[in-house]
């Protein structure tokens, strides 16, 4: 197998893979839109805190709202948004533990309350087809599994 041929790949997009929960994020974004909009244009004038609030909002979200794309490498990660590509080494990582909706890569060797700003968040695509093989590449990888 090349270098240049990912040994394992597949894409997440949750606002697709989750209608209920997308209709009910959507819902409470309206919501809060209008309750910002009374808040910050009809009370304190001031619509700039109103778009900047929504823009903060939006962004934070961002990963839900777009698919994402996981090809994984004989040496290294490769993590695709939309105009955005991160690029990590297995080296770079201690650890792994499953999460939720996927698995936690962790620069610690044990897990960590840092590891939601340091370390690397997999998603998993609505099927979970990929799992088992995915786990055995970490394991060959990464080694520990916490």
């Amino acid at each position: 197998m090349s270098n240049n041929e990912p040994k394992l790949s597949w894409t997440s997009h949750p606002l697709k893979d989750y209608p209920l929960t997308s209709v009910l994020l959507l819902l409470f974004m309206i919501i809060l839109a209008f309750g910002l909009w009374k808040i910050a244009v009809v009370m304190w004038e001031m619509p700039l805190f109103y778009y900047l609030g929504l823009a903060i909002l939006f962004f934070s979200l961002i990963s839900y709202f777009i698919p994402t794309r996981y090809a994984f490498y004989e040496n290294r990660i490769e993590i695709h948004y939309w105009f955005i590509k991160v690029e990590k080494f297995y080296s770079d990582f201690g650890c792994f533990y499953a999460d939720k909706k996927g698995v936690m890569l962790s620069t610690f060797k044990m897990h960590r309350r840092l590891d939601a700003f340091r370390g690397q968040s997999i998603r998993f695509s609505k099927s979970k087809s990929e799992k088992e093989e995915f786990f055995k590449l970490l394991k060959e990888k990464i080694g520990k599994k916490v």
